[in-house]
């Protein structure tokens, strides 16, 4: 069987993955028997290229994708691992990456994860070390061999991950819309080399994503969700039990009426899930990624049923079309396709234009820039001088830089829920603080569970959505994302930030100072 990075290179051909959900307990459960033999029968079929494992989807406890995906590799079957953020930090998600490559595994889909909503005698406190981007970032650099801890002018063994990330453009505001699109853009920079959308029943969006991808010169293969709904499946996702996928009033409806059938709605959601694969193939998508819970034949059933419906994805392409009202879009609608167009928005350009924004920029955030410019930026007139001031600070007795850090928390505590981090990346995210405000600390730009704009866990504005609005203000919103991936440097918790920018010791620093300037700040390092 070709890898799947061969497999997508591959001049016309149409790569087919399909989802496999791991069970809780050890595979020799019942349920985990169930999913195993499943498994097996997909990899049979020669139909599906690669079988993409799951890692504790929904915040819940599953067993390890690694665990059935050994099975697998054994029989010559590519496959995609996930990989969560959530439940490792750095340090396990590298020695991970070191136990994945020695197992064979090389695809590998990197996720900041859902947020945990269950765990053992309690909810189990997430990790959220490094994001998306970052772990993109971490495996990249495996892949030109990391630096040897105890030899540093030795590098260990390369590895050969091949990287994929996720995208979420089926979201109804643009602040939320532009930031999924300019973290892609980061992602694909970072190292990932392939991206799934998350499911959705928006031909016209699906159209825009590819358009926006290769607007921007992206060189990612895109694989399109196709996602079999159910009546259960449809009112959680109505819910919002999953983040991230959405269906509309006028989707469940549609799924109700079926539901009410004799069959339960199988034939009717089979169908769709077959018109919506047809569609994205015409669309020009690389290949599809099938999820649902659903037995083998089905997913045989789906792959077969679209073939049916290729010469018609067009005119198909108008069924699936469920917005909601408000949604924004980049392109202009085609009207003669009701897809996307090559043309972007008037509406989008116009507000760009008057920089007008949805979410009202506050005083404190136009402070904070006056001062930056002040003070923090590089070529700020003051940053020398704030610079030889905490070069003496630094060699003073102790009460006098306790005094100082204590003079610093005063302001940005009531000003910005300061969690004294010491790497600030308050710049970088137009003063929304990522560590109190954001409950993946999510640095590298947003995760995919926004609905309207609002946070799946505090139920409060995305930072990165007001973020995307502060800087639109400034017309500085589409390099929002454009500086190097940042990661955290712990050690610095509970020290002075500011000495920690002057002296260049933050992250800012060691991303190479002054060659990336931060977000919406010419030459900062003060993030």
């Amino acid at each position: 069987m070709d890898s799947l990075r061969a497999a997508l290179a591959e001049p016309g051909r149409f790569v087919v993955a399909a989802e496999l959900v791991t069970s809780r307990g050890p595979i020799t459960s019942e349920r985990g028997a169930k999913v195993l033999a499943l498994a097996r029968e997909l990899a049979a079929d020669p139909r599906i290229d690669v079988l993409s494992i799951t890692d504790n989807p929904g915040g819940h406890a599953m067993l390890s994708p690694d665990a059935l995906g050994t099975d697998l590799i054994s029989r010559g079957q590519e496959v995609i691992i996930h990989l969560a953020c959530k439940d490792w930090n750095r340090n396990a998600l590298e020695s991970r990456g070191w136990q994945l490559s020695s197992g064979g595994f090389h695809n590998v889909l990197a996720l900041s994860g859902d947020y945990p909503v269950v765990g053992h005698r309690g909810l189990a406190a997430p990790v959220f070390d490094i994001d998306s981007v970052g772990l993109i970032s971490l495996f990249s650099e495996m892949n030109t061999g990391l630096p040897d801890e105890r030899r540093p002018d030795t590098r260990l063994q390369r590895t050969d991950f091949f990287m994929g990330g996720v995208v979420t453009n089926h979201k109804r505001l643009e602040r939320e819309v532009m930031p999924q699109y300019f973290k892609l853009r980061k992602k694909a920079r970072a190292g990932a080399r392939f991206v799934i959308n998350q499911a959705g029943w928006n031909t016209r969006k699906d159209d825009e994503l590819l358009r926006w991808i290769r607007r921007d010169g992206l060189e990612l293969r895109v694989l399109a969700n196709v996602y079999l709904l159910s009546r259960t499946a449809a009112h959680a996702f109505h819910r919002g039990v999953i983040p991230g996928i959405v269906v509309t009033d006028e989707l469940l409806a549609l799924a109700d009426r079926h539901a009410a059938s004799p069959d339960n709605g199988r034939a009717f959601f089979v169908d769709l899930a077959s018109k919506h694969l047809a569609v994205v193939r015409g669309l020009g998508y690389d290949g599809v990624y099938l999820g649902g819970h659903m037995p083998a034949e089905t997913f045989g059933e789906i792959i077969d049923g679209s073939a049916s419906y290729a010469a018609d994805w067009r005119e198909l392409a108008r069924e699936i079309q469920f917005p909601r009202a408000g949604e924004f879009h980049f392109f202009e609608r085609d009207p003669d396709t009701g897809l996307a167009s090559d043309v972007v928005s008037a509406t989008y350009l116009e507000s760009k234009r008057r920089r007008r924004t949805d979410l009202p920029i506050p005083l404190r955030y136009r402070f904070s820039r006056q001062l930056h410019e002040s003070v923090f930026a590089r070529d700020a007139p003051l940053f020398e001088t704030g610079r030889n001031v905490y070069r003496r600070i630094d060699k003073a007795p102790r009460p006098l830089r306790r005094a100082a850090h204590a003079l610093e928390q005063a302001a940005k505590v009531p000003l910005f829920s300061c969690k004294d981090c010491g790497d600030c990346s308050l710049p970088e995210i137009a003063y929304v603080c990522p560590e109190s405000q954001c409950a993946k600390n999510q640095r590298n730009g947003p995760c995919g569970g926004t609905r309207d704009g609002l946070c799946e866990v505090y139920d409060t504005e995305c930072i990165w959505s007001e973020a995307y609005e502060r800087l639109k203000a400034y017309d500085e919103e589409e390099s929002m994302l454009d500086g190097p991936v940042v990661v955290k440097d712990n050690a610095l918790q509970g020290t002075s930030a500011w000495a920690n920018t002057f002296l260049g010791r933050d992250h800012q620093a060691r991303a190479d100072l002054g060659s990336s300037p931060a977000i919406g700040q010419r030459g900062d390092t003060s993030t």
